[in-house]
């Protein structure tokens, strides 16, 4: 090895500027520890190389919640927005979903901004090429591609999809990161040579096309909500209103995949040149032409990139077909039939951690110190990334304060299953969240988000004092006006039968308890407030708290009892040091699935595919024992 310069200390190294890394870096300087935060090109710092929008279906959710726990990711859409809209309106409130549009490069400077201007906190461009640990297996420093040595006491890894990366395209294949940007070339050696065990996954983006060139007459155009919903408590509809800009809805034909089958030897995912597994809940237009076979069509959506620039986003297109394929396909869609490609449509293929070797707090088992968060663990998606970088971030810093690391369980919120999801399941392709992976759904709310989260979030020391005391009186409220509506009586009246009847619900002969009328699936507390005369002034979100609460009473109740029984075995807990090949009974899958994870609790042990419901009493007994 050349010979190192010292050339500074810190408490916490932060490799890689993601969306991940943004939102360990904050937290870790936030709560006072020195961070050094590395990026191959400051250019990337919070870049979306991939689709322009946060949020979305059960991605909102994670928004929220990094929201609550004192992330940035939130407030920073809310600046940069420029199309809100919120979805599954039409179905319960569990699945309703905030998405926005943002202004890609205005996203990226923002957040580069914070950075910039977040006390202890100093951004570095470079390659970090090596984690040095001592003879305990502790982190001591980083070493970039310069000799420079970084003696730090933690580092969390957030090197997104930048690992001996490489685009490809046809026969085109391009050594670089997303974007053209740089890959890091060195990183992946030094995590084998300590001991971690790499994936080799793959994901893609599609073409981005001259908005000049594409007819929006023959597309179905698509506005944003004129009620507005920010993704961060701190603000109010108000706050954030602005002009939106339309996206715009077009399909596929029978055209478009006759070409895809045509020239399917062409791409380098059919043709084996391609060796990273893909994701299968967002696949290449390939994939989906392919697998569902029996539609004649899919839907297309075409997203501005920002307001400044004419760059559109194809989503729902990508691809790693030649170029010249990609041109053709995409000619035959309604509205592009005379575009142009501005930004040619890739796969980029990474290595990536197995992240089961990795705790609940995302320190990896075998190294002190060492976190790992974002893409870097084998998941998809920036609000994926930055959930998991605010938890490695935390307990970076929790590790270098000598403090317990902040846990959430799947009780808590989607960031608990999610973390729990990808260290205790098998996971063969890159995880997404999604609605139907959280049990507890009704109670994981986006809108809840804060209600959950926000007393972690304090006692940890991000959100501030004031922003808690608001959240206190906010809870208040809430308690109060669920109490005073149990207690309204609503005497039946000529001008009570005439508003019900309106509202498409049975008229009412005796009296009948307001709460009672709530629960009706056609009614609420807002629609009913016209003959609620004692009804106080109360904001927007209190009210949406105290319609759901009291419409949704008996299934919060029903849940409620089923994360009592879920909390039973997540407390008992399995020593550290238990030798599974000891424990009679277990089959030889289970010894070894379990040898592999390592659970903390019996809870956790269950959830572990290959570990059989037998399996998990063998094991209680010997803990018994």
């Amino acid at each position: 090895m050349a010979q190192l310069y010292e050339a500074e200390s810190a408490d916490v190294v932060v490799i890689g500027a993601g969306h991940a890394g943004c939102e360990a870096a904050l937290a870790s300087a936030r709560l006072g520890l020195e961070t050094i935060i590395f990026t191959i090109n400051l250019d990337s710092i919070g870049m979306m190389p991939c689709n322009p929008n946060i949020g979305g279906s059960s991605k909102g959710h994670l928004v929220r919640e990094v929201d609550a726990l004192g992330g940035e990711m939130g407030k920073n859409i809310d600046k940069t927005y420029i199309q809100s809209r919120m979805l599954n309106m039409g179905k319960g409130p569990a699945v309703y979903s905030l998405r926005a549009q943002a202004d890609k490069n205005r996203y990226h400077t923002e957040m580069k901004k914070t950075l910039e201007n977040t006390d202890h906190l100093h951004i570095r461009q470079g390659e970090v090429v090596d984690i040095l640990t001592d003879e305990d297996n502790r982190v001591t420093g980083v070493v970039t591609e310069s000799d420079a040595l970084y003696r730090c006491r933690a580092v969390v890894i957030c090197t997104g999809t930048y690992l001996k990366s490489r685009c490809l395209y046809g026969s085109t294949v391009i050594q670089s990161g997303p974007n053209g940007l740089r890959n890091s070339t060195h990183l992946s050696e030094c995590l084998k040579r300590l001991g971690v065990k790499l994936m080799r996954y793959k994901t893609g983006t599609p073409a981005r096309i001259d908005k000049r060139t594409v007819d929006f007459s023959k597309m179905q155009e698509q506005k944003g909500d004129e009620k507005l919903v920010p993704f961060s408590f701190e603000n109010r509809p108000e706050d954030i209103e602005r002009e939106q800009v339309s996206c715009y809805l077009t399909y596929t034909n029978k055209q478009t995949h006759d070409i895809i089958r045509a020239n399917l030897d062409r791409s380098p995912l059919y043709s084996g040149v391609i060796e990273g597994t893909g994701p299968r809940y967002c696949p290449s237009i390939e994939d989906k032409v392919v697998r569902f076979a029996d539609k004649e069509r899919h839907q297309i959506f075409i997203e501005p990139e920002g307001e400044d620039t004419n760059e559109l986003y194809v989503s729902g297109m990508s691809s790693s077909l030649p170029e010249d394929v990609q041109q053709a396909m995409y000619r035959t869609l309604p509205g592009l039939e005379n575009c142009r490609i501005m930004r040619t449509a890739y796969a980029i293929e990474y290595d990536c951690i197995n992240a089961n070797q990795l705790k609940l707090s995302l320190e990896f088992k075998n190294i002190a110190g060492l976190f790992s968060a974002g893409q870097s663990n084998g998941t998809s998606g920036y609000e994926e990334a930055a959930a998991q970088g605010i938890i490695g971030g935390i307990n970076a810093a929790m590790y270098c304060l000598g403090r317990q690391p902040l846990i959430i369980d799947r009780s808590e919120g989607y960031i608990g299953v999610l973390i729990d999801d990808i260290i205790t399941k098998e996971s063969r392709e890159p995880y997404r969240m999604m609605t139907s992976r959280a049990e507890y759904r009704l109670l994981l709310r986006q809108d809840n988000a804060d209600l959950r989260l926000t007393e972690k979030g304090h006692e940890i020391g991000l959100i501030s004092d004031e922003r808690y005391e608001s959240f206190l009186r906010k809870k208040a409220d809430i308690r109060s006006e669920i109490k005073r509506v149990g207690k309204v009586n609503i005497a039946p009246s000529e001008e009570v039968n005439r508003l019900l009847v309106s509202l498409g619900t049975a008229p009412i002969e005796t009296g009948a308890k307001l709460c009672e009328l709530i629960r009706r699936p056609e009614l609420s507390y807002d629609l009913l407030s016209p003959i609620d005369t004692e009804r106080p002034a109360l904001s927007d979100e209190v009210r949406e708290q105290v319609n759901i609460q009291i419409k949704y009473e008996g299934y919060i109740k029903r849940q409620l009892a089923q994360v009592e029984q879920f909390k039973k075995l997540e407390q008992r807990r399995i020593p550290e040091d238990i030798d599974y090949g000891k424990v009679s009974g277990l089959r030889i899958e289970a010894r070894q699935k379990l040898a592999a994870v390592r659970p903390v609790s019996i809870g956790q042990a269950s959830r572990i595919s290959g570990v059989s419901p037998a399996d998990v009493n063998m094991l209680l007994v010997h803990i018994e024992r």
